[in-house]
């Protein structure tokens, strides 16, 4: 619902969420697939032509698969009170990244670490958000770029997590129970965004948000 009317921050609420619920590694594939979904879902169901920066999204795009590789290795290898921590980081990193709007992140750099949160905790905004506004990219170009990368990372993230060994799976029916409930979700938040565009709501709203997952995922990593 979030990021139907917002444009942003479905893995930031999520992730804290289904950290504290499941193992990290299924709780990782889940929020790729539905995440997968949600980005499909903002593309087809805008009446408009989506406008992505092409080049910025291919070097990002292609500098995240050795990146999606070391996220595995952190997956598999730390505990998962330290990646719950990790993902709470990349909360306050995204809190962080909509107020720096004058930081400059390469491109190939966002990609990279795009790639290595993605398998690891699957917040991978933040450096991407970085990059985009570091360049002085516009709301719709911010929006875009992140969705297609969104796409974009899901197969590679999957194939990284795949090509390492055999993934500890989500369960089926969890899959099949949450896909639904993600579109119906969607179908909301598209109300809930033309009222938010409509007026000054949109950053608090978000910012309030991504502030409440902060504090779940530091009560997740701490209980």
């Amino acid at each position: 619902m979030l990021q139907a009317a917002t444009g942003f921050g479905f893995s930031l609420v999520a992730a804290p969420l289904l950290f504290a619920a499941i193992e990290p590694e299924p709780a990782v594939i889940l929020l790729t697939v539905l995440g997968l979904e949600i980005n499909i879902l903002t593309l087809a169901t805008e009446r408009r032509r989506p406008r992505p920066l092409w080049r910025d999204t291919a070097v990002m795009l292609s500098c995240a698969a050795p990146g999606a590789l070391i996220g595995v290795a952190v997956l598999r290898s730390l505990p998962a009170v330290a990646l719950q921590i990790g993902v709470t980081l990349g909360v306050i990193g995204t809190l962080a990244a909509r107020r720096v709007r004058e930081a400059h992140v390469p491109a190939w750099l966002a990609g990279f670490a795009a790639g290595a949160l993605g398998t690891s905790t699957s917040t991978n905004g933040p450096p991407m958000l970085l990059h985009l506004l570091g360049r002085g990219a516009t709301p719709e170009q911010v929006r875009d770029t992140l969705t297609v990368c969104f796409i974009g990372l899901a197969p590679i993230g999957m194939a990284a997590l795949f090509l390492t060994g055999s993934p500890e799976l989500p369960d089926g029916t969890l899959v099949v129970g949450l896909m639904p409930a993600v579109l119906v979700a969607h179908l909301i938040g598209r109300r809930g965004f033309r009222w938010l565009s409509a007026s000054e709501r949109y950053e608090p709203v978000l910012t309030s948000i991504l502030l409440a997952a902060v504090v779940v995922g530091l009560i997740g990593a701490l209980a």
